[in-house]
């Protein structure tokens, strides 16, 4: 994507750098996050980006080793923002004073004005009332300004919470505009790229255009096998390839037998008499389930999955003559979620079964469309492809299925009684006309029995848990605020249609700190 105007964000290891990309995107800005140990003078030289965006971070600038950028960052002329760790370490680099300890703000914060200032430049707009709500993470805290520098806004533990060099074009902040809870946040990002001089040049249809020019310079004349999931990811990847390659591409739909009620059929009807895509519909469920069995461990779990489905694309493989790429709908969440095991800043939270590459063994090379976008924007470019809306909007099904929603020891019964709850749950979300407002849902059946009653017989059966959440990317995300006449109903007919349940429970966690999926 080197022909967009491009932003470098520089990842010291918060949880939420890929919000500030997010935040960018939906200004049609092309970002890129990068670790900060992959960053150098000379791999800065080569990216060259209009403007540089410096992460939060679990680490402290005042230990020893803590991470840094290269100082020649602060010397190319570029506009640069720091948020939160990032302004530490500005400090740090250009000649401020940073303090460890006691100074800690988490949560909901206000900054005051100044003396002196409203705000302008990347922070115009905002103290239109006389304080302006932030969100703040943060243990150490600023105590001296590096030369040039100015503060703009305060806080009650943060007294530099909003400085600027005008004359370089360096700001910083101690607080996460990335964040909703930053009310104002997105105003900060807008005033940033504007003052850098982008001109929002990101967009889907210059997307689709692109990744169909590089999938056909990358694959020429060969051919290629897809990963079909019958997920939104890999079914707007599988169509984008098609319209690049056409019959170069061939389909592989693995049905693991971990797949929602009827989901195989409705995939495979759709692919073949829809899009007229070549498609092996290939039955290994046998397979993954002989694997799993005995396994509790949700990350031994996706790690068996992601093996078995490339030892399945292997097998398949060798009968499509000249095949000698895998196409997969890798996304760049999962891509940076997944960074700490080639040496990533991040805490990691959890694998995913698509990401690190295939064996060498295997002789195939990756075509991943879509790893430089987020969910949203897949869909948007579902929409560009024409793909209908009804199934553009079809809630994200994870790729280890429901494996990740049966926490403890996966079993055939367990598998099945989970499908028929789930299925309850959803008609239920469809019949309130709820499904479009909510981002995803689905039902956990959980590794524990308890007792009942179901007539006048005593019952001692599985527990449920029913998710629903409403996000914009996935990155975040707020428990459904269902009535409880609606949990009521629900729970009723799970336990009255699903024989194995006899209760019901509802999960309120939000992300963070929980994930979406339970395991």
């Amino acid at each position: 994507m080197t022909q967009h105007q491009r932003l470098l964000i520089i990842d010291f290891g918060s949880q939420v750098t890929q919000l500030i990309a997010r935040r960018l995107r939906e200004l049609n800005i092309y970002s890129e996050i990068r670790p900060f140990n992959t960053v150098t003078a000379d791999t800065l030289r080569e990216m060259a980006p209009q403007a540089v965006i410096l992460s939060g971070s679990p680490a402290s600038v005042t230990e020893t080793d803590s991470p840094r950028v290269p100082q020649e960052l602060f010397e190319m002329g570029v506009p640069v923002f720091g948020i939160c760790y990032g302004q530490q370490v500005m400090m740090a680099q250009l000649g401020g004073r940073v303090e460890a300890g006691h100074h800690a703000e988490y949560g909901r914060a206000f900054i005051s004005p100044a003396a002196g200032h409203k705000g302008d430049s990347i922070f115009a707009g905002l103290f239109e009332t006389e304080r302006e709500q932030v969100w703040m993470s943060h243990g150490d805290r600023v105590t001296e300004l590096a030369p040039g520098f100015e503060i703009i806004g305060t806080s009650p533990n943060a007294p530099m919470a909003m400085i600027a060099d005008e004359a370089r074009h360096f700001y910083a902040v101690q607080f996460h505009p990335e964040v909703h809870h930053t009310p104002h946040g997105r105003k900060i990002f807008e005033n940033f790229v504007k003052l850098a001089g982008f001109t929002g040049d990101w967009t889907m249809a210059s997307y689709r255009d692109e990744a169909i020019a590089t999938i056909r310079a990358q694959v020429g004349d060969r051919k290629v096998i897809c990963g079909l999931s019958g997920g939104v990811d890999s079914s707007v990847a599988a169509v984008l390839i098609h319209e690049a390659i056409g019959d170069q591409l061939t389909c592989v739909f693995v049905d693991h037998g971990l797949l929602r009620l009827n989901e195989a059929e409705e995939v495979v009807s759709m692919f073949r008499d829809n899009y007229n895509i070549p498609l092996i519909h290939a039955d290994e469920s046998d397979l993954f389930l002989g694997a799993l069995e005995g396994v509790s461990d949700p990350e031994t779990k996706r790690k068996t999955i992601g093996k078995l489905f490339i030892d399945v694309f292997q097998k398949y493989a060798n009968d499509i003559e000249g095949a000698e790429f895998l196409a997969q709908g890798t996304l760049y969440p999962d891509v940076i979620e997944s960074v700490s095991f080639s040496g990533g800043p991040s805490v990691t939270i959890k694998s995913h079964h698509n990401v690190g590459g295939l064996p060498e063994k295997m002789g195939l090379k990756l075509v991943e469309p879509l790893r430089e976008l987020f969910k949203d924007e897949v869909r948007a470019l579902g929409r560009e492809l024409g793909l209908p809306d009804s199934f553009i909007g079809r809630h994200p099904f994870p790729g280890p299925g429901l494996a990740i929603r049966c926490p403890g020891e996966i079993t055939r019964d367990k598998l099945e009684i989970l499908r028929k709850a789930d299925a309850v749950f959803i008609d239920q979300i469809r019949k309130h006309g709820l499904y479009d407002e909510i981002w995803q849902a689905f039902v956990a059946i959980l590794p524990v029995r308890t007792v009942g009653v179901m007539g006048d017989g005593r019952t001692y059966d599985y527990a449920c848990a029913l998710r629903a959440v409403t996000s914009v990317d996935g990155m975040t995300a707020d428990y459904y605020p269902f009535s409880h006449e609606f949990l009521g109903e629900t729970a009723t007919r799970i336990i009255n249609e699903v024989k194995g349940i006899n209760r019901c429970t509802y999960d309120i966690t939000s992300k963070p700190p929980g994930t979406i999926e339970w395991e």
